[in-house]
């Protein structure tokens, strides 16, 4: 059997493969089992963020595995303590940090958290437990972030969920407000919505939405797994904002392409858990943290500037693209969180573009999704216009 047919026959069929196996990746390229060349413009879903295989990352975690891989958290491991320093000093300086694997498990922490603080900050008439999510949203496929997810399609088969998450509209204050009552713990959302569209949140919508949680003494929750660590510019994306939340969860490009997710909390919250509140037994592993640790030394101001600039060029290039096509109803994001959204299907598009050396990703069967990695340059947004180009003028051709 080949390896398509191994994974067909023994493999639970949850992931939708493109036809695609890959040999290498290096920097912002992908080889597959012939050679062939592609410019990857997806990232590992906004994994890879300072590029595949970087080579300074790749040597502090050998050096860490070099050491020890695995100690339990029984124990102190310097990698872990130092990240855990280094990102609460970028993020609240005095909070505090949870390390988990994922990007589920940072949002169950964050979910934790705010139902203790809950239970340990009532309102008058008692313990408060529930929290206000976004319709469209996306937090996880564990059992409460699932709960918390605010797209139906993800639910079925799953229910009964987790009680108590109920649902406002992205930009839409009013429609927080009237789900504010004396039960409501926490406010969760993406500054950017991912999986809902790559749907961002204006700065009016949250700063009210701050000022309504300090108001109702309501933790805010910044979801940022796929918008954090560089991704728009800035080493979190409510810095783009002016406001700071209570919570922020990170993980897929913490890492670099290793495992890695955290909860970081303001002082708020930050002292909730006590002893056997919470735990992993392979969360915060040292290799992890270790090329973290690397990682955030790459993301420097600088580093993010450059990268705010190519994002500039290849939002205009976009711009001129829906000028061209009418087939694109909207372009949006935010740095190098780009949505292209279409009034057809876009699957033909992605194949377009595979088969001609460019990797990107479709959601909600029309957008077209660009999370490349930040190290791409002016060169690359060229090539992937160019090959984007002809795959909107070829879907024109074959409607």
């Amino acid at each position: 059997m080949n390896i398509k047919q191994i994974e067909k026959k023994y493999f639970m069929q949850t992931y939708k493969r493109a036809d695609l196996i890959v040999k290498r990746a290096r920097d912002q390229f992908i080889w597959d089992e012939n050679d062939k060349k592609y410019l990857d413009f997806f990232a590992g879903i906004s994994v890879c963020n300072v590029g595949h295989c970087n080579v300074s990352v790749l040597k502090a975690a050998k050096e860490q595995l070099d050491s020890f891989a695995h100690i339990s958290n029984l124990y102190y491991a310097s990698s872990q303590i130092k990240l855990g320093e280094e990102l609460a000093k970028r993020i609240f300086p005095d909070g505090r940090v949870f390390f988990s694997n994922s990007g589920a498990e940072a949002n169950e922490c964050a979910i934790k958290l705010a139902r203790k603080w809950g239970f340990l900050n009532p309102s008058k008439n008692g313990n408060r437990y529930e929290i206000i999510c976004f319709k469209n949203s996306f937090h996880g496929r564990t059992l409460a972030a699932l709960s918390a997810t605010g797209q139906e399609r993800f639910h079925e088969f799953f229910r009964p969920l987790q009680e108590k998450f109920i649902f406002a509209s992205i930009n839409d204050i009013e429609s927080v407000k009237k789900l504010v009552n004396e039960r409501t713990v926490a406010v969760m959302i993406e500054p950017i919505q991912g999986e809902g569209g790559v749907i961002p949140s204006s700065k009016t919508f949250l700063k009210e939405l701050k000022a309504l949680c300090d108001k109702n003494n309501l933790l805010l929750i910044f979801d940022e797994i796929q918008c954090g660590m560089g991704r728009t510019g800035k080493f979190c994306a409510f810095e783009n904002y002016d406001i700071k939340p209570d919570i922020v969860t990170l993980a897929k490009s913490l890492a670099n392409g290793l495992p890695l997710g955290a909860a970081v909390a303001a002082k708020k919250c930050a002292e909730t858990f006590v002893y056997g509140d919470h735990g992993s037994t392979l969360g915060g592993n040292p290799v992890s943290c270790a090329a973290a640790l690397e990682v955030l030394n790459i993301l420097s101001p600088e580093f993010l500037n450059d990268s705010l600039e190519v994002s500039k060029y290849l939002f205009l290039k976009l711009e001129d693209l829906k000028k061209k096509y009418s087939i694109i109803r909207d372009v949006r994001g935010f740095g190098l969180m780009l949505g292209i959204d279409l009034v057809i299907n876009g699957s033909g598009i992605v194949d377009y573009c595979l088969n001609n050396g460019l990797i990107i990703n479709c959601i909600h069967d029309t957008v077209l999704r660009l999370l490349p990695p930040l190290i791409i340059t002016k060169k690359d947004v060229d090539f992937a216009i160019k090959v984007l180009d002809k795959a909107l003028d070829c879907s024109l051709l074959t409607k």
